[in-house]
């Protein structure tokens, strides 16, 4: 949700402000505030693991840290990016004019992919390492960012983790409004909640296979 909310809130609002849909203009509305929802949780959830990696695996990081560090410092970048525009896109609902408005939800979406690739990246690392050397001592030296990051298994790895974001974040907002429909909820309200996330899913579906 973290990952795909971002876009499926800037279809809504580009829907809102191109064809002046009253009800696209809600969806994307309430959907900022669920998706900053999700990023603060995910804010929670990423300084836990930060912590974690000191505490439960302390010789790991002391051997290969300063190789498998390199994917969360641009992570931690794009976080921050993120941030500062989820927190002017929110505000600015009523602060902005509608296109100025929706072009800074365009950065929180590339933030979320880029973001999210960088984690991908350090988990594709331990599969393929690569990017550094060892001396003599079997220290890690001579650390190469772009080689850490575009490991071997990464593309592939962080390729499937986007795709299989943008299915399960569809699917599942889609199924907000589908149970909604099935229970007599009709209105165009619902079924654009449900064709949105359904359309953004459903084209991912056969990408990942």
């Amino acid at each position: 949700l973290g990952v795909s909310w971002g876009a499926m809130t800037l279809i809504a609002n580009y829907r809102a402000v191109k064809h002046g849909d009253g009800d696209a203009l809600m969806l994307a509305q309430r959907w900022s505030k669920y998706m900053a929802v999700t990023f603060a949780v995910g804010a929670v959830t990423g300084t836990v693991l930060s912590f974690e990696f000191g505490l439960l695996w302390p010789k790991f990081m002391g051997q290969w840290g300063e190789a498998f560090g390199v994917p969360f410092a641009f992570e931690g970048l794009f976080f921050f990016t993120e941030a500062i525009f989820i927190a002017i896109y929110i505000f600015g609902w009523r602060r902005l004019r509608p296109w100025p408005h929706f072009w800074t939800g365009v950065p929180i979406v590339l933030a979320g992919l880029f973001g999210s690739v960088a984690v991908v990246s350090a988990n594709a690392w331990m599969n393929a390492p690569a990017g550094f050397t060892l001396n003599s001592n079997n220290d890690v030296v001579d650390v190469n960012p772009i080689k850490v990051i575009f490991n071997d298994s990464m593309p592939l790895q962080a390729a499937h983790m986007l795709i299989a974001a943008y299915m399960v974040g569809g699917y599942l907002v889609a199924s907000v409004y589908a149970v909604g429909m099935l229970r007599g909820r009709r209105d165009r309200y619902h079924y654009q909640g449900f064709v949105i996330a359904f359309t953004v899913a459903a084209i991912m579906t056969p990408v990942q296979m």
